[in-house]
This record gives structure tokens, C-alpha cells and sequence, in this order.
């Protein structure tokens, strides 16, 4: 059993050398070898496998295919030592969480939400979160991410944030339009005259000068959320996180509009957007239907063109 010890603890290892974080993974296989020990077993199989991973009760489904996932891509790199070891199929356990359409915000919608910062009465609270927002929106980065920044990680020269080791372990720069560079400088002068003495180097801080906590963050959405007339939007209340499906959306929608190859386009907004890849963007590109109307307006030029 220390083998396979070991084994996890270089597979960990290896994979989160290529930018996977495992966190997940990392808490739960620990479980699953102890379960491989009460059995008396020093192979994965498939039986074993699938027992440990319905193992929970009154969980969602979703949750054993999870745990059943984290069991496989240990396998599959215990195999190529030992070819002994099952990889579970992942047909056992198929079912996947449904994945909630994002909503995507109208114009009008994002200005009411940054005009709604003006009930927070600080007035610190309202330029940081009106700059936050509005960053948020203007760049399709993540919430966690615009947390993380720090004053160095604006460069206002070349319009550029620098965004640090965030979901898959990359660092990447994300140009700014120039009017959200002009914002970002206006609210560190704003700041730095409200908070004279920060307790942190992050770009937005709270009332006391320290960074913003993601919790922190959400109810104030939410508060700002329902100021603005958009609580209680049907069939489910907007998300902070659809800025970013709004963006990806609005910028497909402008290439669309613009002719543009799209496809051979679709890699750069991937890796702007920080995803491992386009499939991964494709997720984002929820069928509105104003891309629905632009994407059918192109193929039908493209008829005309080939009749």
C-alpha cells in the first residue's frame, strides 16, 4: 500500500506540473486508497472503484461520477506502471450536472448595475465596486482574478493587467481599452485619496484599505444586483459571473457582425479569456439571438455567393 502512496503522490505531482490543480482530486484519492486497504487490495478494479465512489448517501448523482473521474485519471496513469490496474468506465456512472444557461446582460443593464453603486453611500465602496464591476465587464476577466490584482499588476503605459498564476496555474497579460484604462487610473487617485494608508498592495480594497473577499464581493452584488431592478429577473437571477459569458458573447457577436473569421478567431479569445483551449470558450457561447441572427445573416451571404 505504500506503493501506491507513493504513486498518488508523483501523479499529483506530474499533473499539477502541467497547470492542473487537482484540489478535488488531491482530497478525495487519499479516501479511495483506504478503501483499496479495507479491502485487501493493492489493484484498482472496477468493482472496488465504483463502490468507494457511491459510497456517500443522499448526495447528487453527479457527485459519485466525481468522485468516479478523480478514480480514472489515477488509473489511467497507475496503468502504464502496472497494467494490471482497471480503468473504470465512466459509462457506470454517466450522469453529469446540468450546466444553468448564463444570462447574458443587455447595455443598458451593466450601466444600471454600475449606477446602482451609488446606493452603497461610502463613497470608497462605490468607486471600487462601480471600477470592479465595470473592469469585470470590460474584459471578461474572472471575479477571483480582479481580487487578486495589485496596483504592479497594471501596467497604464501599455494599457495591460497582468493576471497571475489564476485557474489552470498560467499568467497571462490582457490588454485594456484605453477608456478602461482611463478608469482604473481614476479610481487609484480616488482611492489613494479616500485610503490614504492601504493595509494591502491590491488594486480594489475595502473601507479599511485591505483586499476584497470574495464573499464580500457576492453580497454586495447581490445587493447592487437587486438596486438596479435586476433581482428578480425570470427564469433565474443573473450571476456576477455572466460579465464574462456576456463578454465572450458580445465579442463573437462583433466579429460576426464585422465578417470576421470567427473559427481562426475563436484560439485568441481562448487565450485572452485564460481557458485551456476553445473548447472550453464554447461553453460561453450561448445562443442569443442576436448571434443567432448574425451567424444565419453570414451563411446566407455565403449561399448567395456560391449560387
Amino acid at each position: 500500500m505504500k506503493t501506491l502512496h507513493r504513486a498518488l503522490a508523483d501523479y499529483l505531482k506530474v499533473r499539477r506540473s502541467l497547470g492542473f490543480k487537482l484540489k478535488a482530486a488531491g482530497e478525495m484519492l487519499p479516501g479511495f486508497l483506504a478503501h483499496l486497504e479495507q479491502a485487501g487490495s493493492l489493484i484498482i478494479t472496477t468493482s472496488l472503484a465504483v463502490e468507494w465512489a457511491t459510497l456517500p448517501q443522499d448526495v447528487h448523482p453527479a457527485w459519485w461520477t466525481s468522485r468516479l473521474v478523480a478514480v480514472r485519471g489515477f488509473a489511467k496513469y497507475l496503468q502504464t506502471i502496472e497494467p494490471r490496474h482497471h480503468v473504470p468506465p465512466l459509462e457506470l456512472l454517466p450522469h453529469r450536472r446540468s450546466r444553468a444557461a448564463p444570462y447574458i446582460y443587455e447595455p443598458a443593464e451593466i450601466t444600471a448595475l454600475l449606477a446602482a453603486t451609488t446606493t452603497l453611500r461610502n463613497e470608497l465602496r462605490t468607486e471600487t465596486y462601480r471600477t470592479f464591476l465595470g473592469l469585470l465587464a470590460a474584459s471578461g476577466i474572472r471575479t477571483g482574478e480582479a481580487i487578486a490584482l495589485d496596483d504592479t499588476d497594471l501596467d497604464l503605459r501599455r494599457g495591460v493587467l497582468l493576471i497571475r498564476k489564476t485557474k489552470f496555474g498560467k499568467t497571462r497579460e490582457v490588454p485594456l481599452h484605453r477608456s478602461s484604462v482611463q478608469a482604473v487610473a481614476r479610481y487609484q487617485h480616488d482611492r489613494d485619496r479616500l485610503a490614504p494608508r492601504p493595509r494591502s498592495p491590491s488594486l480594489f480594497v475595502s473601507t479599511v484599505g485591505t483586499r476584497l473577499i470574495y464573499q464580500n464581493v457576492h453580497e454586495t452584488f447581490l445587493q447592487l444586483l437587486y438596486a438596479a431592478g435586476l433581482g428578480e429577473r425570470d427564469p433565474r437571477r443573473p450571476r456576477i459571473h455572466d460579465l464574462r459569458h456576456t463578454f465572450a458573447v458580445r465579442t463573437v457577436l462583433a466579429w460576426h457582425r464585422a465578417g470576421e473569421d470567427v473559427e481562426a478567431k475563436l484560439p485568441m479569445l481562448s487565450t485572452y479569456l485564460g481557458h485551456i483551449g476553445p473548447s472550453s470558450t464554447y461553453w460561453y457561447l450561448t445562443a442569443i439571438p442576436a448571434l443567432l441572427e448574425a451567424a444565419t445573416a453570414r451563411l446566407e451571404r455565403a449561399w448567395k455567393v456560391l449560387a
